[in-house]
């Protein structure tokens, strides 16, 4: 009973905590009226591509479609297949192809390349847009409206997943439902408060500000590169941040449970400062949340059964703004507790990897430890 009790205790102290995690409510939507007051000239798009050739041509058309003229840089990243080919017939007005070079220790190939392209960006701002990432129409313009009126020097969207493959629709929103968990979005967007959030896959950042911090070889060993990149801006007295959720940017690349899996196990360990006691009480608090309400409905008594179910009801209540916003069915409430544990599982597989001396891995490359 104590234990059925501790998980509902902790679930209506999620519901109630000020800053409502688990809510919806920063969110920004793209606007045609943005377009119109948007200067030329003021944004030039990084786009690190690596292997990209499936889903880059039409990401490319989506940004000739923002309604302002955009310099675009796409920076190869040691491509395999036909990812500089399909970029340069995209027939994209303002595009520049360039490769990165040979990547060197201490740097990921990712944060390598975004500063090779930086070397050559005279616009005042920055997007950086990952190659897999759908934007739509007025989808710029809107965020540089936003940025220019309440004086920021990052703006990120979480993009939506894909929603077209039977694990993108059960995980991904899971997904952000637990990194806004982590990284409380109001929290971050609220001067003077520690907490720094970003979303790598869709950012628009002051060129100045970005220098003022020395660039990304100030993050080259980041892991979690864009969270890391909020923080060092927040950091300075001038560096207002926002980060929000959108339908507007779309992740066009839908993961099989493979794919999603090493997606998460990429970082999951780095969130946990490869810390092996906090693996153990996330373990705990992971457990004591998603298994012990489920496990109280079946084998508890009346009584215990009454506070399960409640635990149960409030864990559904605050999934629902998430599966509401990305159009879940409603059986996905029910599915949170086996998300749950798969999310945990990928967790211990990453921090498998680094037991075998690997960091983080990702598109072909391993980081061992202590080399990045």
């Amino acid at each position: 009973m104590v234990w059925v009790a501790l998980a509902a205790s902790l679930w209506c102290a999620l519901l109630i905590v000020p800053w409502r995690p688990w809510l919806q409510s920063e969110c920004l939507e793209a606007d045609p009226a943005a377009v119109g007051s948007c200067g030329e000239g003021q944004v030039t798009v990084l786009m690190p591509a690596r292997n990209e050739e499936a889903v880059i041509g039409q990401t490319l058309t989506a940004l000739g479609q923002q309604g302002v003229s955009l310099a675009v840089i796409v920076i190869d990243d040691a491509s395999t297949d036909a990812t500089v080919a399909v970029a340069r017939h995209s027939g994209l007005a303002g595009l520049t192809v360039i490769q990165a070079p040979e990547l060197p220790a201490g740097w990921t190939g990712k944060l390598w390349a975004l500063e090779q392209g930086r070397g050559l960006v005279a616009t005042p701002y920055i997007l950086l847009l990952d190659a897999d990432i759908y934007l739509g129409p007025a989808t710029v313009p809107t965020l540089l409206r936003k940025a220019q009126r309440e004086r920021l020097a990052l703006v990120s969207l979480m993009a939506a997943p894909a929603m077209t493959g039977f694990w993108d629709r059960w995980l991904m929103p899971a997904f952000i439902y637990f990194f806004k968990l982590l990284y409380p979005f109001r929290l971050a967007n609220r001067p003077g408060s520690r907490w720094a959030a970003a979303a790598g896959g869709c950012l628009l950042v002051s060129r100045d500000m970005l220098s003022a911090i020395g660039g990304f070889g100030a993050l080259r060993n980041a892991v979690i590169d864009d969270c890391s990149l909020a923080g060092l801006i927040k950091r300075r007295a001038s560096g207002a941040i926002w980060v929000g959720v959108t339908h507007s940017a779309v992740m066009m690349r839908a993961s099989g449970l493979s794919g999603f899996w090493r997606m998460v196990a990429r970082t999951a360990f780095t969130e946990l400062r490869y810390s092996w006691a906090l693996l153990a009480l996330c373990t705990m608090i992971m457990l004591l949340m998603f298994v012990v309400p489920v496990a109280g409905l079946f084998l508890g008594g009346t009584a215990v059964r009454i506070v399960a179910l409640l635990a149960l009801v409030f864990m559904a209540i605050s999934y629902a703004p998430t599966a509401l916003f990305y159009g879940q069915s409603r059986f996905s409430l029910a599915g949170l507790p086996l998300v749950g544990i798969a999310f945990l599982l990928m967790t211990y597989t990453s921090a498998l990897w680094y037991a075998r001396g690997v960091r983080s891995q990702w598109k072909g490359r391993a980081y061992r430890r202590g080399k990045v």
